[in-house]
């Protein structure tokens, strides 16, 4: 806490001038730790921890190329689907680059992430995410333009990709800023007052001086009182004062838990999981819980998901049969055992071949593993009364 020096040194003065003792305090001040101005949601370790693992985990999805059948969709393997899939452009991955595309939709974009498609003779050649600070939008009656650089695009030739659409303006986002505002300053501040609690190297001392005079009311009469009193050349040396001037209180500062610093921090970081979705333990709190991760991947993410996979179809994909979609299912916590128990069973009653059990438990295809197979219980319903065993030696029912 700051000490009200100039006032002392006012109440010194006075009574020195009339010759008459005072008492006075040589006290320790400190800066102040309230953080002034306003804080930006990238400069919150939290919030940028919560955001890069929702960016990180929707990178690690494959994207398939998928086409719409009479009995259910297939997916398809050809040049398209391994431009969107495995280099969407030439100079980062798919994982780094729909990373950059999320983080500009969370953070840096304020709700709004802008990729700019380039085609060569007819073809996509390259995706290219637009930074945020080169883009702006501008209603257009009932549609609007996106600008980049100055240049006007129509909404149809770009991929924009939103979260939290604005009340007046649907078709942009609004973000994340608004709900997490208070959070990040409180978090800001809670880090500035720890930092200053635990680099602060001040003792908690206060010495009353008795008639302090003029020399002492300034800060270098302070210095001299005590480098030539207090000041010792070894630690743990005794202090040698002259018992009528000097009278030494020691105080007792408030700590990091008596100001309730880590329950604050906790609750915040509660919230901030909660605004944006992830679970808590992966801000550091609580424990990991794989029923908790696989609630996140399939509400969170699959959410953020369904629209990115819908922009992109609408933006890249020209047939009517044919779709994006983001592999999700890869990033469900199985346990090994409960995984192998889902397939085999499967496989026993002729829904996947052997070859797809192997693939879901990361085993190379074997030959012969191709075909479906049924054990022979596994009958339809009209064909139960035609079992072997039901039959009775020499007859045909």
């Amino acid at each position: 806490m700051k000490l009200p020096f100039t006032k002392k040194r006012d109440a010194a003065a006075s009574a020195n001038a009339t010759g008459i003792p005072v008492s006075a305090w040589v006290g320790i001040t400190d800066n102040s730790l309230c953080v002034p101005g306003y804080t930006s949601l990238d400069k919150c370790p939290d919030i940028m921890t919560a955001c890069r693992s929702i960016a990180e985990t929707i990178g690690s999805m494959t994207i398939h190329l998928m086409q719409n059948g009479e009995s259910g969709d297939t997916r398809i393997v050809n040049e398209l689907s391994r431009k969107i899939d495995i280099n969407p452009n030439g100079y980062m991955t798919r994982k780094t680059f729909i990373e950059a595309a999320v983080m500009n939709l969370l953070i840096y974009g304020r709700g709004n992430s802008v990729i700019l498609p380039h085609t060569s003779r007819g073809y996509l050649d390259e995706l290219e995410i637009i930074d945020p600070m080169r883009v702006s939008f501008n209603r257009n009656g009932r549609s609007y333009t996106v600008s980049i650089d100055g240049r006007q695009y129509d909404p149809d030739d770009v991929i924009h990709l939103v979260l939290n659409p604005d009340q007046h303006q649907p078709w942009r986002g609004k973000g994340l800023q608004v709900y997490l505002k208070d959070v990040a300053n409180n978090l800001k501040q809670a880090s500035a007052t720890e930092k200053g609690y635990l680099e602060s190297p001040k003792p908690s001392i206060i010495v009353k001086v008795d008639a302090l005079t003029e020399e002492f009311a300034s800060p270098e009469g302070r210095k001299k009182l005590t480098d030539s009193y207090l000041k010792t050349a070894q630690n743990g040396e005794p202090w040698l004062i002259p018992a009528e001037q000097f009278a030494v209180e020691q105080v007792k500062p408030l700590t990091l838990s008596d100001l309730a610093i880590s329950d604050t921090v906790t609750i915040d970081k509660k919230t901030v999981a909660s605004i944006i979705g992830v679970p808590p333990f992966v801000l550091g709190v609580g424990e990991y819980d794989a029923k908790a991760w696989n609630n996140f991947i399939n509400g969170k993410i699959r959410n953020l998901v369904v629209g990115i996979q819908q922009e992109l179809t609408k933006k890249l994909i020209l047939s009517d049969k044919w779709y994006l979609r983001f592999n999700s299912r890869s990033l469900i916590d199985w346990d090994y055992q409960q995984k192998a128990s889902v397939f085999f069973g499967a496989s026993d009653r002729g829904l996947v071949t052997g070859n797809e059990v192997r693939d879901q438990l990361d085993l190379s295809p074997h030959e012969g593993l191709d075909e479906l197979r049924i054990l022979e219980n596994y009958i339809p319903y009209d064909m139960s009364g035609q079992q072997k065993k039901l039959i009775q030696e020499g007859g045909t029912e």
